[in-house]
């Protein structure tokens, strides 16, 4: 009868232990979403998310981008290259030439997506001295990534601890139970 409670105790201990190493092996995977935008000047931004959960892909991208032109010109395909301002943003590894562009981005690592858009491209004439450099013209698409990257963070900072907290209570809950359970199962036997 005193295995009983160890058994219950090792039980308890041994589903904690995998609980909390549970987030770690909860990482991201899965069908991507390929987000293709002009950037104002003459080149395209790719931002790539997770399709189930929104949140940026981290690992390594591998896309090309591809354009035909409302004239019949074509161009690429060109690698895309990850862009300095974001973690999950990319970009075409030449610019696009001046025109109205169908561009089509095929992503085949980590996962195949493809995103077909209507892009303008062309060269920017003198710019005023208040007006965005077309580094700033990415800023939208940088503080998505930034957001997204954002939540991330919140999510992992308030989701791991609640279910730590979680788990540590219904452990010392089940403590406090077995150890009810023992002193009442010891008190028995002093009456006896």
């Amino acid at each position: 009868m005193k295995k009983a409670p160890a058994y219950v105790l090792t039980v308890l201990l041994a589903g904690l232990a995998l609980v909390l190493g549970a987030p770690a092996a909860s990482a991201h995977g899965g069908p991507i979403e390929l987000e293709v935008t002009g950037d104002g000047a003459d080149n395209v931004n790719v931002l790539v998310t997770y399709k189930k959960d929104g949140h940026p892909v981290t690992e390594i991208v591998e896309a090309t981008l591809t354009a035909t032109s409302a004239d019949g010109r074509s161009f690429g395909p060109v690698p895309l290259r990850s862009a300095s301002e974001g973690q999950n943003l990319y970009r075409s590894a030449e610019p696009l030439p001046s025109g109205e562009w169908r561009v089509t981005v095929t992503a085949t690592e980590p996962s195949k997506a493809k995103k077909t858009v209507k892009v303008k491209a062309g060269v920017v004439a003198a710019v005023p001295v208040n007006a965005p450099t077309p580094e700033q013209a990415t800023a939208p698409a940088r503080n998505k990534a930034a957001a997204a990257s954002t939540v991330v963070d919140d999510e992992g900072a308030m989701g791991t601890p609640l279910k730590i907290g979680i788990i540590v209570l219904a452990a010392l809950a089940a403590l406090g139970a077995w150890i009810g359970l023992a002193w009442r199962h010891n008190r028995a036997g002093v009456r006896r």
